[in-house]
């Protein structure tokens, strides 16, 4: 192999054999293919991402959209023309009003699963609902009472049934309005206002809502560190613990995993075992690229953690794990907008970083639908690989599970291979190597690939063959 050189080496397993569906419980309806990555440089794996591919760990897989029973599609957000909505705005202030005065939402988080706070008093104001209005007095300078308006019941001589003070409307009191009316009324004198001042009348962008100002006596300050995932970087070593600590408490009560199924080593395998090799070009970004993990921290505690890949044109979303006792905040949310506004900070420095990945969007699946709620966003066609807006796609997904939503696919011809620690075409190799015919294989490794991936990544074959 060639000195100076970074080469992605995988093994290919191919993917007939169907196993456990996540989303929809089918004991043997999840089909995907898949590699298993012993290195892996940016680049092939941006490419990959862009051909419906995705990592757990080292291992990298691609579903069989066409057979799997909850079709999974690669969505990306466009970061930069990110508009919050309002859904994204109430979760920014609701993580606002919990650092200011230390209080969680009542009822668990938006459209994630999670579980509820388990602390009662998280529920502010119930006492207060319960008391009784205090009695009007008259003579006072207040507004005037029963006594100083027209004639009661009473004094008609009817059967009484004096206003008792404290019970019901008071007639002399202005009706109430509607918190609508008045929300609307606020809003369009702030316009007012900023109209008679010069100032800028769009809309509010994410950056202003996420880093709105907090009192003085704010309870909590949020802290977000960014950390290469790597144990020659200190602050990942010294965390290392209470972050895999804190990914156990969440399995087990999130998801409901054995203590087994989510200790230290199979958080190692999952969410620190990486493939991307570490790049720092000069027209990148600050950090380089590669895999981090963004840590939230209040004080000295940590709350939540987002796993996500730098790469070259995007962010992409790993996974998010965070403290059951604060899923009322809509931490999956709230780390989503935090990682798009990232992504947008990252554009500054590295002009081509521009999207937002989510992973997949799986329309099958009801829970699954918030991700196209990040808008504007796009699809990625399962057979011709082009980004398609997602309001061209979701119709068709209604009637079909699997769609294809766009045409003319790529013409995939030559596969490079890594054989006898020589690098060479297939058609190459197909002449020294010895054994049976593994064409059907590596056509199959080509098609799922595509061209610029089957011609950068190697393929390794073994010497005594597939």
């Amino acid at each position: 192999m060639a000195e100076g050189l970074s080469y992605t080496i995988v093994e290919y397993f191919g993917g007939d054999d169907g196993y456990r569906c996540g989303y929809c419980k089918n004991e043997k309806g999840n089909f995907s293919h898949g590699m298993w990555s012993h290195t892996m440089t940016v680049q092939d794996y941006q490419d990959l991402i862009d051909r419906g591919w995705r990592r757990s760990g080292k291992y990298v897989y691609k579903p069989t959209m066409k057979k799997t029973c909850c079709p999974q599609y690669t969505i990306r957000c466009h970061a930069l023309n990110f508009q919050p909505a309002k859904s994204h705005k109430k979760t920014l202030k609701k993580m606002s009003k919990f650092l200011s005065k230390g209080e969680l939402p009542a009822g668990g988080p938006d459209g994630e699963s999670g579980l509820q706070p388990t602390r009662a008093s998280s529920t502010p104001g119930v006492v207060a609902a319960s008391a009784p209005a205090a009695p009007e007095k008259s003579g006072q300078g207040g507004p005037p009472t029963v006594q100083d308006g027209p004639p009661t019941v009473q004094d008609a001589g009817l059967p009484s049934s004096t206003h008792k003070p404290g019970k019901g409307a008071d007639p002399a009191r202005p009706p109430c309005r509607k918190a609508k009316d008045l929300r609307k009324e606020r809003r369009l004198q702030k316009e007012q206002i900023k109209r008679a001042v010069g100032g800028d009348s769009g809309p509010k962008p994410l950056e202003a809502f996420i880093h709105e100002s907090l009192p003085d006596t704010a309870l909590h300050r949020l802290e977000v560190r960014l950390v290469a995932v790597s144990f020659d970087d200190p602050t990942f070593a010294a965390t290392f613990e209470q972050s895999a600590a804190l990914y156990a408490r969440y399995q087990t009560a999130v998801h409901g995993d054995a203590a087994s199924e989510c200790d230290e080593s199979e958080f190692r395998r999952f969410l620190c075992d990486s493939p991307l090799e570490a790049e720092s070009p000069p027209d990148g970004p600050e950090m380089g690229y590669g895999s981090f993990h963004q840590q939230y921290w209040l004080g000295d505690r940590m709350v939540a953690v987002g796993v996500v890949d730098i790469l070259p044109t995007c962010v992409s979303s790993v996974y998010l794990y965070y403290h059951p006792e604060f899923a009322s905040l809509s931490l999956g949310s709230y780390s989503a907008l935090r990682e798009i506004a990232f992504t947008r900070q990252l554009q500054k420095q590295s002009p081509k970083l521009a999207y937002y990945y989510l992973g997949f969007y799986i329309h099958s699946c009801p829970k699954m639908r918030y991700k196209g709620k990040y808008l504007p966003a796009d699809l990625l066609c399962p057979e011709t690989f082009f980004w398609v807006p997602i309001e061209r796609c979701t119709a068709r997904l209604e009637n079909a599970r699997y769609v294809r939503f766009n045409q003319d696919p790529d013409d995939l011809s030559r596969v490079m291979v890594l054989y006898k620690r020589t690098v060479m075409p297939y058609a190459a190799y197909c002449r020294k190597r010895r054994g049976p015919s593994d064409q059907e294989q590596v056509e199959q490794y080509a098609a799922l690939l595509g061209q610029t991936c089957a011609e950068s990544i190697l393929m390794y074959r073994d010497i005594r063959g597939p």
